[in-house]
């Protein structure tokens, strides 16, 4: 069955076809015969109990410099689409909230994935705090002093804004740092939310595996190692894709996760994982499908429609007829 499906996503002109895991869903989509149309966050709107976009037809391609072909601007009624993929990229502030409560107003009548509702409640360096026992030791806090007693008990630290994605403004505070309180004066003066600190884990030499978990299950990961004399692993900012495979602990860790994100409706999750301690839940818009595939021969991006389409039949058959 052909379905309409709308991708709300940053501008897809400027993608790397070769990493971009948006690009490979919409290849996917369009395989199997689904209508495209993209257009950007700030493209939404809410008119009189309506949730439109100024949205544009696409076709895609896999050919570098010519991947993507969109048609002419149409305001369009989000609830005349089956699907609507939220596949913007964080930071996750208050325009990406407010980007959830709008599609949320379209839960009763199109599939959103992810859930808007999951998402908004998720941000993924809060959301794993559900689950503090797969963690490192963490403290979350705006407390200067609080971020002291935490280095002096654990020594050797990693600090993070609360919201920050893709490795801005991570830090590797070591036990002989003395650049400590100037940098948390520093942060207090750029960043007005509270900082993550986490006891530092050495294994992040031998790489941050990210798994992806499609409606809950396990389908595979990706070691991301990251550069000498950098503590941050992702690919964009220098970290090196290196084929993996999952652990029993990785696989403890997705079972305990699988049911909950399941349950709220997050179809396709990215978790990070570091010498066995789960550090964030990716699922804003998460990443690493391409390198997957890659290094296992796998079409993950057709696990996500199978999921999706899954969803969407399951949604139908529950509606009175």
């Amino acid at each position: 069955m052909s379905l309409a499906v709308a991708i709300q996503m940053d501008p897809i002109e400027r993608i790397d076809i070769n990493s971009d895991s948006t690009f490979v869903l919409a290849l996917e989509a369009q395989r199997r015969g689904h209508g495209l149309y993209h257009y950007l966050p700030t493209d939404l709107s809410y008119d009189h109990g309506r949730v439109k976009a100024l949205a544009r037809s696409l076709q895609v391609r896999r050919e570098p410099g010519n991947h993507c072909t969109l048609g002419a601007p149409e305001m369009l009624d989000l609830r005349t689409f089956d699907i609507v993929l939220m596949r913007q990229d964080p930071p996750f502030d208050l325009n990406y909230v407010a980007a959830t409560h709008l599609l949320e107003r379209l839960r009763s009548d199109t599939l959103v994935v992810n859930d808007p509702v999951a998402v908004r409640n998720a941000p993924e360096k809060l959301f794993v705090t559900q689950f503090a026992e797969l963690m490192p030791p963490t403290l979350i806090t705006y407390r200067h002093d609080e971020i002291k007693a935490f280095r002096a008990e654990h020594k050797d630290i990693i600090l993070k804004p609360i919201y920050g994605n893709g490795g801005a403004g991570v830090f590797h505070i070591r036990p002989d740092d003395e650049n400590l309180n100037s940098l948390l004066d520093l942060l207090a003066q750029t960043v007005r939310e509270p900082l993550m600190v986490q006891r530092y884990i050495p294994e992040i030499k031998q790489g941050d595996k990210r798994i992806v978990l499609i409606d809950g299950a396990p389908g595979g990961a990706v070691n991301r190692i990251p550069p000498a004399g950098d503590a941050r692993a992702n690919l964009h900012v220098g970290g090196r894709a290196q084929k993996t495979a999952l652990s029993k602990r990785d696989l403890e860790i997705c079972e305990v996760l699988g049911p909950v994100l399941k349950q709220q409706g997050l179809v396709f999750v990215g978790i990070d994982v570091i010498g066995g301690w789960l550090t964030e839940i990716n699922v804003t818009s998460p990443t690493g499908l391409q390198e997957i595939d890659r290094f296992d021969g796998v079409s993950l991006e057709a696990r996500i429609w199978d999921a999706i389409e899954e969803r969407h039949d399951a949604r139908h058959r529950e509606l009175p007829a």
